[in-house]
């Protein structure tokens, strides 16, 4: 599961789980602002930053629904 985490690693702007940010394949976090001052390189690894998808469902409420598929 990805890790959606709360703040931009350069800047420190919260970030919430169905808000815009960027990652890495690392899954370094950053708000799209210090994305394209980066040139949307990520400077932990050099990886291309894209677009965070955004979470709209809790975890807890995925679990649930994968748990009921499976014993369906």
């Amino acid at each position: 599961m990805l890790k959606m985490k709360p703040a931009c690693e350069r800047c420190r702007i919260s970030l919430t789980a169905d808000g815009e940010a960027a990652i890495c394949s690392f899954e370094c976090t950053f708000c799209l602002a210090c994305a394209a001052a980066m040139n949307h390189t990520c400077p932990n690894c050099d990886g291309e930053l894209v677009r965070r998808p955004r979470r709209t469902r809790s975890v807890a409420s995925a679990a649930v629904g994968r748990l009921l598929r499976r014993t369906t």
